[in-house]
């Protein structure tokens, strides 16, 4: 599958809300396929599109400095048997000088790439996530693991798979990310408050 896909940190291992009862007899549990979800979602091949085509520039402008050193290099090692013992030392120097700094901007512009790659598939797999737990909250499910290759479930019912319905979730469009609450203040610490606008 692609970088995008594989770059994701895709935690969809265990989702549930656990009740007061969860250790009670008789709760339901379901499973999902992780991959599937992402692979299927809707907005995935067009965030992953788009990510593409912003990364080309960055991938061109690595490989620009990759074969300049190249050329550095080999420039060198045609001139090195003429040159004395003092210019190759500091022509090697020049060489590995650049080295260093090409790496520094590779490694910032990778940077650069992860970040917005992040920027670009975090709303689907909140959605994601959220659909899942909408279909958790409408089946009265108290687990849905997840059953995708490398999962700790080595058997289980195909009749337990809410794959589908969450894919369908999702395709309805009736997904809402649901706020998360923000953190409490510290003791002895109020928050501002915003006034009512007014009439």
């Amino acid at each position: 599958m692609s970088a995008f896909r594989r770059a994701v940190p895709f935690a969809l291992v265990l989702i549930a809300a656990l009740s007061a009862s969860a250790a009670a007899q008789g709760q339901k549990f379901a499973y999902i396929t992780s991959s599937r979800l992402l692979a299927e979602a809707p907005g995935r091949a067009s965030a992953e599109s788009l990510f593409a085509r912003e990364a080309q520039p960055m991938q061109d402008q690595i490989k620009r400095m990759s074969d300049s050193l190249d050329a550095m290099m080999g420039a060198y090692q045609k001139r090195a048997a003429s040159l004395t013992t003092a210019q190759r030392d500091a022509q090697m120097k020049d060489i590995e000088t650049k080295q260093l700094s090409y790496q520094q901007r590779a490694r910032d512009l990778q940077e650069k790439q992860n970040a917005r790659q992040n920027e670009l598939v975090q709303p689907i797999l909140d959605k994601i996530k959220q659909a899942i737990e909408d279909v958790r909250v409408e089946g009265g499910y108290a687990f849905i693991f997840n059953a995708d290759q490398g999962s700790p479930i080595v058997a289980v019912d195909k009749n337990l798979d809410v794959t589908e319905r969450v894919l369908a979730r999702l395709r309805s469009g009736q997904v809402v990310v649901k706020p998360t609450a923000p953190a409490p203040s510290p003791s002895g610490v109020t928050r501002p408050t915003t006034p009512p606008p007014a009439e």
